[in-house]
């Protein structure tokens, strides 16, 4: 497939004029790899490397691990699709996004694989989205988007058939495949079935009083750890017997990126998913 062509198409889908991003400006370790659109826009195209695209592989982040692997399957005119084009590791904080690897990066160029980058597009409300795919992946029907954010809806209210928080974590573990963080700080009914949920990097004060306001006291979020960021998320929770789900920054966004895979075939792309790895100091 002409690359243009699937850059368009990506766009057409998922950008609207009112999404916004920052991520270049962070970026300055990889910054002579970038194109122009991703200098300005953060979004879409981050490298710009092939002009034919014949296989596409999606991941949550640009690891190491999820690059070398494209380049020992000898790939060439092909893309990675990214939810972020930086790697999360909450071990490293405060310096919690690490960057590509430049010789990776150099490698992809001669074998002409292009990268690309969903952050708010993946993150908004839809068939493809992070929420979305988390709540399916919880057997919740989705019925509300909610929690602005940067131009997008990142959450999701969804009704559960469960009805005990003991309940719910047990799905959610054998959802995720591990462990889950849970911070016990209201009811162990579920209230109304109705279960929150913003995939990530949701325990934040202004989306939990989205969830408080909405009389929900069930939240599910990716990064639960309590740090000096989170304390006051903890503490609005606490205070409005909001319970807290974690099950890491990367399990709970991977369900949109395997998704992703049926988008790209629907375009007659071969496509894959590459597993990265929890990282469960999240918790």
């Amino acid at each position: 497939m002409n690359a243009k062509q699937l850059y368009q198409q990506l766009e057409k889908d998922f950008i609207t004029p009112e999404m916004f991003d920052e991520w270049a400006q962070y970026m300055d370790d990889v910054a002579d790899f970038l194109c122009d659109n991703f200098r300005k826009r953060s979004m879409g195209l981050v490298c710009d490397f092939s002009e034919e695209i014949n296989r596409v592989y999606t991941a949550v982040f640009p690891t190491k691990e999820v690059m070398q692997k494209i380049l020992n399957d000898n790939s060439q005119d092909a893309m990675l699709f990214v939810h972020h084009p930086s790697i999360w590791d909450i071990r490293k904080a405060p310096d919690v996004f690490q960057q590509m690897d430049r010789d990776l990066l150099q490698q992809f160029k001669d074998q002409r694989i292009s990268i690309f980058n969903f952050h708010v597009p993946l993150d908004n409300f839809g068939k493809y989205s992070t929420g979305a795919t988390l709540a399916k992946a919880l057997d919740i029907k989705a019925e509300k988007p909610f929690a602005p954010y940067c131009g997008g809806l990142s959450g999701v209210l969804g009704k559960s058939d469960l009805s005990t928080v003991q309940e719910f974590g047990k799905k959610f573990q054998e959802a995720v495949g591990h462990e889950v963080g849970f911070y016990n700080y209201g009811d162990d009914e579920i209230k109304n079935n109705i279960v929150a949920i913003i995939a990530g990097g949701g325990n934040d004060v202004v989306m939990l009083d989205e969830v408080a306001k909405a009389g929900v006291n069930v939240f599910v979020t990716g990064i639960s750890a309590k740090t000096e960021h989170s304390a006051g998320a903890h503490e609005f929770a606490k205070q409005n017997r909001i319970n807290i789900f974690g099950g890491t920054h990367y399990s709970t966004e991977k369900f949109a990126c395997i998704s992703m895979v049926d988008y790209f075939e629907k375009l007659n792309l071969p496509s894959d998913f590459i597993e990265g790895e929890a990282v469960m100091e999240d918790l």
